[in-house]
């Protein structure tokens, strides 16, 4: 999947990070975890009380807002985060979303261009904006001392965008050279090629980020009506992370963002993929190896087999890489993923000059999930490597804004930002296998390269096979 990234990319990457699963995700109403009654409490535990007392959430005329307080922290974070997605947008102006933001950050009413560059630079702020297939964002990067002055220029950006013609036509021919080489590397071009398979009829079809074409029919009165009917509260979503004051980010939204009107904004319920029979579909190119990526449907971040799926997924990664890449030696980095979308998918993909063989040992490592229940060793071992991962992660108050925001927008609440490891703990070998018997079939491959190197009986084995 495609994200746009603009100034402060680690800050908007963090805040949208699809491909690896951070600390959150199962439903309210999922059934409770099996417990082991004579583990002590653990850390993450701990950790999820932490977010639980520390976190203030309160509604200001329709907008809700998240604030996370750490205290002694030199940098303060926000987010302001569009509901939506592929959602908003249709064939004819998918961009737009991605077109507004863009240029939203270039000057507003109260910072002309040459005096936000100015501001920026002396006060070190990061103003930056991201999408996805759920949401995009518009994002605030600050130090403790100069966050009010920060927080100015976040919020002129978000409601007083200047939108002029200068800043629009360049930003506009930036982002139509930018998706003009979707197809120039043959990673870009096998999601594009990916993307029409597995999202054909569905609302992830409208890519958020658009096309060459899509961006080039948009006009300046299209962006300004777009974000007039954008800046609802109903809309949107407000992050804070630092050592704030929750009462002073009240005082400040009410003066501010709360003040738009609140709009009627439902979100409808997103459909899920399910895919019938396995496919391939093979796409000449002549390159020196052949691309490989084959996605099922997977379980989205609110579903209890979740975590089932990312155990299961992070074996499967360790398999395929010590099958196809350590012992016989046909590709330098295959894979195996799992997403955390609303409508989510997993997958294996290689990029081998024998595409057959590598695709065949990879399918049977996918079989033996489906056959063979694995250790309970393997299992302490992916949580204590997502542990690890979770609390690399916890250190930054960008990665808290997007675990708490992708929680509350796609994983059932901001309060399942909480549970990932106690859950993921949980997890037994028989749910692995039930996960990698519901989930891991049916795979929709597409290939980039030569027709005549593929069997596409392989890639497409009958059931059971």
């Amino acid at each position: 999947m495609k994200t746009i990234f603009k100034r402060g990319r680690t800050f908007a990457a963090l805040l949208l990070t699809l491909t690896f699963a951070p600390a959150w995700a199962l439903s309210q109403s999922a059934a409770p975890p099996q417990t082991d009654a004579a583990r002590p409490a653990a850390p993450a535990q701990r950790e999820a009380g932490d977010t639980l007392r520390l976190v203030s959430e309160f509604d200001v005329n329709g907008l809700k807002v998240l604030v996370k307080r750490r205290e002694g922290s030199q940098s303060v974070v926000a987010g302001l985060f569009l509901r939506g997605g592929a959602r908003n947008v249709t064939a004819e102006n998918a961009g737009i979303e991605s077109l507004m933001l863009d240029v939203a950050t270039e000057a507003t009413q109260n910072f002309p261009r040459e005096r936000l560059r100015r501001e920026i630079a002396r006060t070190g702020t990061g103003l930056t904006y991201g999408i996805n297939y759920d949401y995009s964002v518009l994002s605030l990067g600050s130090t403790r001392r100069h966050f009010d002055r920060s927080w100015e220029m976040f919020t002129d950006a978000a409601l007083r965008p200047s939108f002029t013609p200068e800043d629009f036509e360049r930003v506009k021919s930036r982002m139509i050279a930018a998706r003009s080489d979707d197809e120039d590397t043959p990673d870009s071009f096998l999601q594009v090629l990916q993307s029409k398979v597995v999202y054909a009829g569905h609302p992830y079809l409208n890519n958020p980020s658009g096309s060459a074409a899509s961006v080039r029919s948009l006009t300046l009165e299209d962006v300004k009506r777009y974000h007039a009917r954008m800046m609802q509260t109903s809309r949107l979503l407000l992050v804070v992370v630092g050592d704030v004051d929750p009462a002073e980010i009240r005082r400040k939204v009410e003066a501010g963002l709360g003040k738009l009107p609140r709009g009627d904004y439902k979100a409808e319920p997103l459909p899920q993929l399910t895919f019938r029979t396995p496919t391939v579909a093979v796409t000449e190119r002549q390159l020196p190896t052949n691309y490989v990526q084959g996605v099922f449907a997977a379980p989205p971040p609110t579903s209890p087999d979740y975590y089932a799926m990312r155990v299961a997924s992070t074996v499967l990664q360790g398999r395929v890489f010590s099958v196809v890449r350590v012992r016989h030696q046909l590709s330098y980095a295959p894979d195996a993923f799992l997403y955390s979308q609303g409508a989510n998918l997993g997958g294996i993909s290689v990029t081998s000059v024998d595409a057959n063989q590598s695709v065949q040992l990879m399918l049977r490592e996918i079989a033996r999930l489906q056959t063979e229940e694995i250790s309970p060793e393997e299992i302490r071992g992916t949580a204590q490597h997502f542990l690890t991962r979770y609390y690399m992660g916890q250190e930054t108050n960008p990665a808290q804004a997007g675990e708490l925001a992708q929680a509350e927008l796609i994983g059932g609440g901001w309060r399942n930002s909480a549970v990932f490891i106690d859950r993921l703990r949980a997890v037994t070998p028989a749910d692995v296998k039930r996960a990698a018997n519901t989930y891991m079939r049916n795979l929709q491959f597409v290939v980039l390269g030569n027709p005549r190197d593929i069997n596409k009986d392989i890639f497409t084995p009958p059931v059971g096979e």
